[in-house]
């Protein structure tokens, strides 16, 4: 009887298929998959595993992961400026840096079911694919033109920032410990960006008063003349229907000229 009790514990015993430092996601025929992952070290006893063939447990480790990232662009309108003061130079940039971030363990369950993840290769392509949509967005704040300059300036002097990582643990909620690091950064002068871009608004509005100004003579001259064509049609309008004014004017014009 002991050992037909012993043999019931250890057949049900889920923990025993997960080695240390990694984690355990248990799918059945009959229970679907279990919302709760498998710990290493944590008792986990079920009972449906005693059916044969009912179960599989499949085994993940979850450790941080870093991905290498290379980025270059130029600073908003960077190439407008430029070409507008004359620059031999331009205002692009570039970086080389690393992220890194886990998975959160309690976010494992879901990858597996949604993802359809059956191993540590599908889970490391899968924190691949994490990577890469984090990439996009960082170079998406770095090339934004909302971005302001000296936001971009400290990020790339190496500091870290609040707000991108805020935005990225928002989009991305399986994921924990991220970080951003510049390992090598070039950028321009980003006193003499500003100071051009500052001219360039200058210029804009002086060019954009300019042509307001020139459209309103324009219209006003269109205006006057619609006005005094519009006088002569009433005139001849009016001479059609009274011819005898022509006589009127005429015998007028005479006495006028003696």
């Amino acid at each position: 009887m002991a050992a037909i009790g012993a043999a019931v514990f250890f057949f049900g015993w889920a923990q025993f298929s997960v080695p240390p430092g990694s984690y355990g996601v248990i799918s059945s025929k009959t229970h679907g998959v279990d919302p709760e992952p498998v710990h290493s070290g944590e008792f986990r006893w079920v009972w449906y595993k005693l059916i044969p063939t009912n179960v599989q447990i499949a085994v993940f480790r979850i450790e941080p992961v870093k991905f290498h990232v290379d980025f270059n662009s130029s600073l908003p309108s960077g190439d407008s400026y430029a070409s507008f003061a004359g620059l031999g130079s331009d205002f692009s940039w570039e970086l080389k840096g690393e992220i890194s971030f886990s998975l959160d363990p309690q976010a494992l369950v879901s990858a597996v079911s949604n993802y359809n993840l059956s191993d540590q290769d599908d889970l490391d392509a899968h924190l691949q694919n994490i990577a890469s949509n984090i990439k996009v967005v960082i170079l998406r704040i770095l090339s934004s033109a909302e971005t302001d300059s000296q936001r971009l300036e400290r990020i790339l002097a190496g500091r870290t920032d609040d707000e991108m990582e805020k935005e990225i643990k928002s989009q991305f909620p399986q994921i924990r410990d991220f970080s951003f690091v510049i390992e090598s950064a070039k950028y321009p002068d980003f006193i003499l960006y500003r100071q051009t871009r500052l001219l360039y608004e200058e210029f804009l509005a002086k060019q954009r008063e300019y042509v307001a100004a020139a459209f309103g003579k324009r219209a006003e001259n269109h205006i006057e003349s619609q006005f005094h064509f519009g006088e002569l049609e009433r005139y001849g309008e009016l001479l059609t229907k009274y011819p005898v004014l022509l006589e009127y004017l005429a015998m007028n014009r005479d006495n006028n000229n003696q």
